[in-house]
């Protein structure tokens, strides 16, 4: 029987495999009569498939022996083949060997070219279960009855190329084993099934564990482009900061110079108080009394009753600036924070506040008249510093839009539904329609080289994202631009860490 076209997957046979000469030729046992029932015990359950004794890839191994034993000859095991004019009643014989047993079929070979196959299954099947199959069929030679294609598989092909293989080729019920040629073709020896798709598991396996690690880095570089992206923004706003900062630290100390000088004069009047106390105790003479009182009376003449009165208001107004300063250094505290994945609920009102009083000197050096339109809206669970951030972002972008003397920020939230929206809308110079679509994009800007990284507006998007939200741009050139953000009001979505 001439060779039917098979399955070759064509490759160099590793060195280990090569080397592994077939033994020399046995004569195959031939026992007349019928087959022990130990033979049909093994026949009746094809898919009851042991592993081979050699271990299939490893999923520990070195890297520089990856290469190898992801190649299928490193699964294959020298299995004797039959040759194509053995008796079929000696063929079952075979599968009786202990070398066979974990075998699902033989394989045919003929002058060291793969002939066929014959399945421990079929043979059960077509012979040994059929009424005088044995008597019929038992003296003629295997070519009659084996499986002319069988699965074969090149030595040197890759476990992904033998999976695909297998996948496009493999009979169902799983009836045979695959057969392993060398670079020539030669029959090289035999491997199971099982044992490739352990592998595959194995490197599927090894490639979502490095998949893991590369998501767990581009999430930490994700979480430190936030942060610096934040960074840079208070870098630019840092003049403007020390500013906020500077005028009720100002005041305060000048409040606390005038309540100290004030004091001063206090505490002399009280001393020249106890010497006139001690005078009339001690039962000084009257000229030694009346010089104390008279020191007394030119004592309280230096006193300034008006600015005692002042005192209280100074000290009011001390205190106020320092809880200025207080509010201030919190909220930069608030905007800066590192755990940005803490989330709480809060409320949106306040953290609008926040920003504003961040980028407070921005808008005041400019002119900017704020408009507040708030609706009734619930707390909303979120990262605090996350949302402060987008607010800031969208804040200090439209104030930089802005390059006339009327300019004026609108900021309106309400609620709709389960989401809560908040709309930032400038009167500025806008956004040209070629660029709206791509103001998201990261390292996108329209800004002068030097004055923007292009990260904020991303950034801005990722974050509202994560929080299961949506952040959209209308803009009309000349007009201005607003930008809307809907965040959801119980986020489940999760915060990047």
């Amino acid at each position: 029987m001439g060779a039917s076209p098979r399955c070759h997957a064509h490759g160099t046979l590793p060195a280990h495999t090569a080397a592994a000469a077939p033994p020399a030729a046995r004569k195959l046992p031939h026992r007349g009569g019928r087959a022990p029932l130990k033979f049909l015990t093994n026949m009746s359950m094809p898919l009851a498939h042991p592993r081979a004794e050699t271990p299939p890839v490893s999923a520990v191994a070195p890297a520089n022996a990856r290469n190898e034993l992801a190649r299928v000859g490193a699964l294959a095991h020298w299995l004797e083949p039959v040759a194509p004019t053995a008796p079929i009643l000696a063929v079952g014989e075979r599968f009786l060997d202990a070398a066979s047993a974990p075998w699902l079929s033989l394989p045919v070979v003929e002058r060291g070219k793969v002939f066929g196959s014959v399945s421990r299954y079929e043979l059960m099947q077509r012979v040994y279960i059929k009424p005088f199959g044995r008597e019929l069929h038992g003296k003629r030679p295997i070519a009659s009855m084996m499986h002319a294609q069988p699965l074969v598989l090149s030595a040197d092909a890759t476990i992904e190329e033998a999976s695909r293989t297998i996948a496009a080729r493999i009979r169902q019920p799983l009836m045979e084993d695959f057969i392993v040629t060398d670079a020539d073709g030669n029959y090289a020896g035999a491997g199971k099934v099982l044992d490739v798709l352990g592998a595959m598991e194995q490197r599927i396996a090894a490639h979502s564990q490095e998949l893991e690690q590369a998501y767990r880095k581009l999430k930490s570089s994700q979480t430190q482009l936030i942060q610096s992206e934040k960074m840079a923004s208070l870098g630019q706003m840092v003049a403007g900061l020390a500013h906020e900062i500077n005028t009720p630290l100002g005041y305060v100390r000048n409040n606390v110079e005038m309540t100290q000088a004030a004091l001063a004069d206090v505490a002399n009047l009280v001393g020249a108080q106890a010497r006139v106390i001690d005078a009339m105790l001690s039962g000084a003479d009257e000229t030694e009394f009346a010089a104390r009182v008279s020191a007394l009376e030119a004592q309280r003449a230096t006193i300034d009753a008006g600015a005692l009165d002042d005192l209280r208001g100074l000290l009011d107004d001390t205190v106020f600036g320092v809880g200025q300063i207080a509010e201030l250094v919190g909220n930069l505290k608030d905007f800066s924070r590192l755990d940005q994945a803490r989330r709480e609920r809060v409320d949106v009102h306040r953290l609008i506040d926040s920003a504003l009083k961040i980028g407070g000197n921005l808008l005041r050096k400019k002119d900017i008249t704020v408009v507040r339109q708030f609706g009734d809206i619930p707390p909303i669970e979120c990262s605090p510093a996350q949302i402060n951030q987008v607010l800031l972002n969208l804040i200090t972008n439209a104030a930089q839009a802005i390059e006339h003397a009327q300019g004026r920020i609108t900021l309106r939230t309400h609620a709709v539904g389960h989401y809560l929206l908040i709309a930032v809308e400038d009167n500025g110079k806008g956004i040209p329609a070629e660029y709206i679509a791509r103001i998201f994009d990261p390292f996108f800007t329209t800004k002068p080289i030097g004055q923007g990284t292009g990260l904020g507006l991303s950034i801005c998007y990722q974050i509202i994202e994560q929080h299961g939200g949506r952040i959209r741009a209308a803009s009309t050139p000349g007009t201005g631009t607003r930008f809307l953000v809907a965040l959801p009001t119980n986020a489940n979505a999760e915060v990047a860490t």
